[in-house]
């Protein structure tokens, strides 16, 4: 019998260093944005294991109503400003949600399992509590990817695109990650466990298909940050990204 996933629970404190950047972002954002309803922090930083110099900042915002184009130039300064202030961290990840999409039922496996079982309220109502814990179900595996293919072109645009090696080795690094946590979506159902981090999340997607044990390996290595030819990464995305892709569509067509 399938057991219902533990929620995921608020340390008694942040690492110091990382502490001081979610009150400066907190603090920031509800000074600045007035539609701020809740502020949810997940990651390494949650788990109090992320690593200063090496570990970026994943924060979703929910808001009241739908922003501005003024108020989302005004985000996007104050993102700037943290990370430019905060060498502790090497980016904000910004998701930005209106309460109505958070409370749609249609989205209930995609964010309101990331909310409960990824997440941690450090400002305003904590939305996780309108829900209960979720149980491993390919329903939310699928709806964590379900804008897969757009993310993969959107990175390989990107990459292409830059001339910036720091903005090259950041696009790398996220476009990696991205595709670690779709391959651990891919079994999150038979496995029936949670993973935490990137490492986790690896171990059971290898659990289940160990012949991608070369190309995990080079996902890691885009993670941490070595420069790779920009040929090598974009052939990764179009091969191992596009496999990814079609075993979404393997799998949905197999449990419907």
């Amino acid at each position: 019998m399938t057991k219902a996933l533990p929620a995921l629970d608020c340390p008694a404190a942040f690492q110091p260093e990382f502490a001081k950047i979610i009150d400066q972002l907190v603090f920031q954002l509800s000074r600045s944005i007035t539609a701020v309803h809740s502020v949810y922090v997940a990651g390494s930083v949650v788990r109090k294991q992320a690593v200063a110099g090496r570990s970026d900042l994943n924060v979703t915002l929910v808001v009241a109503e739908s922003l501005t184009v003024s108020e989302h130039a005004i985000l996007s300064s104050i993102v700037s400003r943290v990370e430019q202030q905060w060498p502790q961290i090497t980016a904000v990840q910004l998701t930005v949600l209106t309460k109505d999409e958070v409370l749609d039922i249609s989205t209930i496996f995609k964010w309101g399992f990331w909310l409960k079982h990824c997440c941690v309220c450090v400002f305003g109502d904590d939305l996780s509590s309108r829900f209960g814990c979720f149980e491993p179900s390919w329903e939310i595996g699928r709806s964590m990817n379900d804008d897969l293919p757009l993310q993969l072109d959107e990175y390989r645009r990107k990459i292409m695109a830059t001339r910036v090696v720091s903005h090259y080795l950041s696009f790398c690094r996220d476009v990696a990650k991205k595709m670690i946590w779709s391959c651990y979506s891919l079994v999150f159902h038979r496995s029936g466990k949670l993973a935490l981090s990137l490492e986790q999340a690896a171990e059971l997607f290898l659990s289940f298909y160990p012949q991608h044990g070369v190309a995990i390996e080079r996902l890691f290595l885009l993670v941490s940050g070595t420069q790779v030819p920009k040929k090598a990464v974009l052939f990764m995305i179009n091969d191992f990204g596009q496999w990814i892709v079609a075993e979404f569509g393997k799998i949905e067509r197999k449990i419907g």
